[in-house]
C-alpha cells in the first residue's frame, strides 16, 4: 500500500499547491488562460489514453468489455452517484456552484483509469515494487496544481478515490494472482486507455460522455478468465 498512499498525498500536496497560487493571484486565473490550459490538458489525457488503448491483446473481448461493463454502470449509475458525493462536497464546503463537484469527478477518472493506475497498483500487491505508483504519484502530483487552479479545490478530494480504488486493487491482486495473466493486464489496461480518451474529449467540451458508467468495463477480463478457468 506505500505506493497508493504516496500517490494519495502527492495529489493532495499538489492541490494544496494550487490553491495556495489561486489565493495568491487576488483576481484568480483569466479565463482565456484557463480554458487554454483545460485544452493543452486535454490533448495531454488523450494521448495518455491513446498511449494505454494499443495495449490490448484481443480486441473483441474489449469491445465486449466496453458493452457488457456500459449496461452494468448505466444501471446502477455509477456517474450519477459519484456526482452526488461531489455535490455533497461541494455543499460541506460552501463552494461555488458546479466547482467542487466538477473537479472532484474529473480529477478522480483521471488518476484512477488508466494503465498506470492498473499496472502500479499490480506490481505493488503482487511484487511489492512500487516504482509505477512513485512515478504516477510525480506525474499526479504536477497535473493537480494544474487542475486545482482550474477546477479548483475539488481536485484534493480525488486523493481520497485514488487511495481506495487504488489499494482495493492492491490487495485485490494478492487473491487474484492466478487470474491476472499478462493477456488480462494488457486488456484492462486497453480498456482503461479507452476511457481516458472519452474524459479528453469531454474536457475539450466535445462530448458529454458517462465515462463513470463505463468504469465495470475494466474488470471484465477478470471475470472472462475465470470463465475460461472453470471450463
Amino acid at each position: 500500500m506505500l505506493g497508493t498512499i504516496v500517490n494519495a498525498l502527492a495529489i493532495f500536496t499538489g492541490s494544496l499547491g494550487g490553491y495556495l497560487i489561486t489565493r495568491l493571484l487576488k483576481k484568480g486565473i483569466p479565463e482565456r488562460i484557463n480554458d487554454i490550459i483545460m485544452k493543452g490538458l486535454a490533448l495531454c489525457v488523450l494521448l495518455i489514453g491513446i498511449s494505454g488503448a494499443l495495449e490490448y491483446k484481443q480486441i473483441l473481448l474489449v469491445i465486449i468489455s466496453i458493452v457488457i461493463g456500459g449496461i452494468i454502470g448505466e444501471v446502477i449509475d455509477i456517474d450519477k452517484q459519484i456526482q452526488r458525493l461531489g455535490d455533497k462536497l461541494e455543499k460541506g464546503l460552501k463552494g461555488k456552484a458546479g466547482k467542487v463537484s466538477q473537479g472532484f469527478v474529473t480529477a478522480s477518472l483521471v488518476y484512477c483509469i488508466g494503465a498506470m493506475a492498473v499496472m502500479g497498483s499490480l506490481e505493488s500487491g503482487l511484487n511489492g515494487n512500487h516504482e509505477i505508483l512513485f512515478a504516477k504519484s510525480i506525474i499526479d502530483g504536477m497535473t493537480a496544481v494544474v487542475f486545482t487552479t482550474t477546477l479548483g479545490i475539488g481536485v484534493a478530494f480525488s486523493a481520497i478515490t485514488v487511495f481506495l480504488y487504488q489499494g482495493t486493487i492492491t490487495i485485490g491482486a494478492i487473491y487474484l494472482k492466478d487470474l491476472l495473466t499478462v493477456a488480462v493486464v494488457s486488456d484492462m489496461s486497453a480498456i482503461g486507455g479507452l476511457l481516458i480518451i472519452g474524459i479528453a474529449l469531454n474536457m475539450m467540451g466535445l462530448t458529454k460522455i458517462k465515462v463513470a458508467n463505463l468504469l465495470p468495463a475494466v474488470f471484465i477480463p477478470i471475470v472472462y478468465q475465470i470463465i475460461l478457468n472453470v471450463f
